[in-house]
């Protein structure tokens, strides 16, 4: 699922709450003008002024939106269809307006205009549908004029079928795909080189044919490089999938999901992370103040640290109070050993000598981790997942590891919540392999509060 998909989702909400308030401030206008006063007179008005209206058209907006939400009106699309958007606002109005009259009707306390409630109906209707209107033509027009959010996507296969889904990625450019080219019976290395140049972001197999093992080396070549796996199913795949289906023109296509975070689950997570980074930072700035001139007394160096990690398959810097000696990297050769993690690619040594006095300390309560707070903000990292790793230890992985790239990692993780350090990387592993096929709101705040009942109880950093 692309970015844009999620952004344009997102801005529906907002939109949908303006377009309401919208509707609910024209019917009164219209109700008090004078023009509708001098063939009905307004007789609500002292029991219902207009700032306890401003209040109860605030409060029934909020009130449509979870309506909305539970009819589908949220659901992300590559693109949206009009048509499809205005049933379902004909049937989360209505049915909210019916649940507000019968409100009125049990506590017979509100107003009795039955013209502000037929007037915000279809005035609501209305509003919504335009305001969709509109945002799918901005939509689509990005789409066909500078390909925004479309999915780049390489075809696999020679038959009817394919030439079925290459027609309709060019009849409708607004699907949001964009075809890189057809491969007819490739082999995986034609495939990575078609990856590469000119760039794919999204793989359908159309050939129901292709041999199972092809089709697994494919489905791992996808998982790797954090490409989009879809294929055309037989009618057996079609009812048993445990994936999501969807039709591109005629034809069901099936996704392969790595992971249960996506959709508003993505949205949702990556807006706690923004509102905790900001308020974490707002308070390791008092944190700042002792511990920078601390690091600096205890050892020759920088107070921060730009180490080389890697999250969901790209390389970034992460941030962290020193807590080694200067050129610290460049001694572990020396050290490795006496490395005591021997199951896997990482370096664990208990009693590293690169690590100072306050580096000690600062490990022990985990203080050494505040600043990935900035890398929280800039969206690199989020505060819950797998912990990000370094580059020449990632290249070490073996296949089954590499699935805890699927996500963003975190500062703290299923992984560090339930064993610390104590724990072996094939333990690691498949708990964060859990995580990623498991997540869900619940299990962050879980993680979150186990981690914070460990930090002064666990000493096992090191």
């Amino acid at each position: 699922m692309r970015r844009s998909e999620l952004i344009f989702t997102a801005i529906l909400v907002p939109l949908d709450f303006l377009m309401l308030l919208a509707a609910g401030f024209l019917a009164y206008y219209l109700r008090v003008s004078a023009w509708l006063d001098q063939y009905r007179p307004v007789l609500f008005h002292l029991n219902l002024p207009f700032e306890k209206y401003f209040l109860l058209i605030f409060s029934v907006s909020l009130f449509l939106l979870a309506v909305f939400a539970l009819v589908g009106l949220y659901k992300i699309k590559p693109v949206r269809r009009t048509l499809d958007d205005f049933f379902k606002i004909l049937i989360g109005v209505s049915a909210g307006i019916i649940i507000l009259v019968f409100y009125i009707f049990l506590r017979r306390e509100w107003f009795d205009s039955r013209f502000l409630i037929l007037a915000g109906w279809l005035l609501a209707i209305f509003f919504l549908t335009g305001g969709r209107y509109l945002m799918s033509k901005i939509q689509t027009f990005l789409i066909k004029k500078y390909q925004f959010g479309a999915h780049r996507v390489l075809v696999i296969g020679r038959d009817r079928v394919s030439q079925n889904i290459i027609q309709s990625i060019k009849r409708e450019p607004n699907l949001g795909y964009v075809l890189v080219d057809n491969l007819i019976e490739p082999d995986l290395e034609e495939i990575k080189n078609k990856v590469r140049n000119p760039g794919v972001e999204e793989i359908i197999l159309a050939d129901p044919d292709w041999p199972k093992k092809r089709v697994l080396e494919l489905v791992d070549f996808c998982e790797e490089k954090h490409l989009i796996f879809k294929f055309v199913p037989n009618l057996f795949q079609t009812l048993t999938a445990n994936a999501l289906v969807e039709t591109l023109g005629s034809l069901p296509i099936v996704e392969l999901k790595r992971t249960a975070l996506d959709g508003w689950g993505k949205i949702i997570k990556r807006a706690i992370d923004i509102f905790g980074a900001v308020l974490g930072l707002i308070l390791i700035g008092l944190f700042f103040g002792w511990v920078a001139p601390v690091i600096k007394w205890d050892s020759a160096g920088p107070v921060l640290v730009k180490l080389k990690r890697v999250s969901r398959g790209k390389n970034f810097k992460l941030y962290k109070f020193r807590s080694m000696v200067k050129g610290a990297e460049d001694l572990k050769k020396f050290l490795w050993t006496y490395n005591e993690r021997k199951d896997g690619p990482l370096f664990k040594m208990r009693n590293d000598p690169r690590i100072t006095r306050v580096g000690r300390f600062l490990r022990q309560y985990r203080i050494d981790e505040l600043p990935q707070l900035l890398n929280v903000l800039k969206g690199e990292i989020s505060l819950v997942g797998p912990r990000p790793h370094q580059p020449d230890e990632i290249a070490k992985y073996k296949k089954h590891h590499k699935k805890v790239l699927a996500i963003k990692s975190g500062i703290t993780g299923l992984a560090q919540a339930g064993g610390s350090a104590e724990l072996s990387f094939e333990e690691e592993v498949k708990l964060d392999t859990y995580y990623i096929e498991n997540w869900s709101f619940l299990l962050d705040l879980k993680i979150f509060f186990k981690t914070l009942m460990i930090l002064f109880r666990d000493k096992s950093a090191y």
